[in-house]
């Protein structure tokens, strides 16, 4: 069972309009003349009507009492409609931050990216190299190429002069077994002791 503090707390809950839902919602007027049902809008209208047939029949004090009820109505609207125009603005405010802080990220990276752009210009070894070096005909011997071979320095040898024999490939020595050693066994375990 439910205590009566619950009860009563959604109890006031439960009538508190919200704001965006007000301008649309239908409501339930119990006016003097019975129900008017509609939303705000329509409310307001139907009692301002009232409030202008009365007039006209001159009964002042149900004019003064419907016009009283299109009161209410209306202020519960225009409550509603501001609480919507500041959700309104404050999210444009948000978009207009969020549009800012993405300019400036742009701005940045682009920034960045002219920094970089004008670093690798500067750094000689990002620059493009050439792909061949072409040195000339009196390039002077720096590299050997079957034309060169025949024109070699006077008292240079060629290296197909000397024959070359193959290489005889590297032997190890082989281990030596470990010595025995003052009172050890050749199996390197220490010899009982007399008891």
């Amino acid at each position: 069972m439910r205590s009566s503090k619950s009860r009563s707390r959604a109890k006031s809950n439960r009538n508190r309009p919200t704001g965006g839902n007000v301008v649309n919602r239908v409501f339930d007027s119990s006016g003097p003349e019975g129900k008017v049902r509609g939303t705000p809008q329509q409310i307001i209208d139907k009692y301002n009507q009232l409030a202008r047939d009365a007039q006209l029949s001159n009964d002042r004090v149900a004019a003064e009492n419907f016009q009283q009820h299109a009161e209410h109505y209306l202020r519960l609207l225009s409550e509603a409609q501001r609480e919507i125009e500041a959700r309104r603005e404050e999210q444009e405010r948000q978009n207009r931050e969020r549009q800012a802080e993405r300019d400036r990220e742009r701005a940045e990276r682009q920034e960045r990216q002219e920094r970089e752009a004008a670093a690798r210009q500067a750094d000689p070894a990002e620059a493009p190299q050439p792909d061949i070096l072409d040195f000339g005909a009196d390039a002077g011997g720096l590299v050997e190429t079957p034309e060169s071979k025949g024109a070699q320095p006077e008292g240079a040898q060629s290296p197909e002069a000397k024959p070359k024999q193959p290489r005889r490939p590297r032997t190890r020595k082989p281990k030596q077994a470990p010595a025995a050693e003052g009172g050890k066994d050749a199996g390197g375990d220490a010899p009982e002791a007399a008891e």
